[in-house]
């Protein structure tokens, strides 16, 4: 198997990431689960274009690389979005999550999130959160618990059903 390659993005990736969100839709549609992101492409809704734009300019997008081909995409941000509450803490927040599905089976989204972890652990950080939509069969949710995240709360945006998962990543022997 192919190393997977992490380098750090920005602005100018916000096509690439557009492209593999409108890919995950697509792939969503196709069997049916249209309750995570809908049928429209990312890249053709103004709002949803700005909300890329703004979480990468929020964070830091890391985009993993599959024998030089973007393969994935995560954006580190210092905080979570709007409808999730803060915490009294330094943390590493998981947004944009998203593969390119000709890499499925890989294990593109796992090192994503293993980088993530690592992030946190170069910062000194001890907590890492990420929400996920948790409607239909609770895959999603069972990928992050897979990738070690624990539940911490369920939330809804309209009627969009989210969880809000955590991972704490340092040892007791912080000094």
């Amino acid at each position: 198997m192919s190393e997977i390659r992490m380098r750090a993005g920005g602005p100018d990736d916000v096509p690439l990431i557009l492209a593999m969100l409108d890919g995950a839709v697509e792939w969503l549609a196709s069997l049916g689960r249209t309750g995570q992101w809908g049928t429209e492409p990312w890249s053709t809704r103004p709002k949803a274009v700005a909300r890329v734009h703004e979480i990468v300019a929020s964070g830091t997008p890391w985009i993993a690389e599959l024998d030089g081909e973007p393969a994935g995409v995560v954006t580190l941000t210092p905080g979570p979005t709007a409808y999730v509450d803060p915490v009294d803490e330094p943390e590493v927040y998981v947004h944009l999550l998203v593969t390119d599905r000709r890499f499925k089976g890989h294990g593109v989204g796992a090192a994503l999130l293993a980088h993530a972890v690592a992030e946190a652990r170069r910062q000194r950080i001890d907590l890492v959160r990420v929400d996920c939509y948790a409607g239909d069969d609770g895959r999603l949710v069972a990928y992050y618990r897979s990738q070690g995240f624990t539940p911490v709360t369920t939330f809804t945006v309209g009627d969009w059903p989210g969880q809000l998962l955590a991972q704490r990543v340092l040892s007791d022997d912080r000094t």
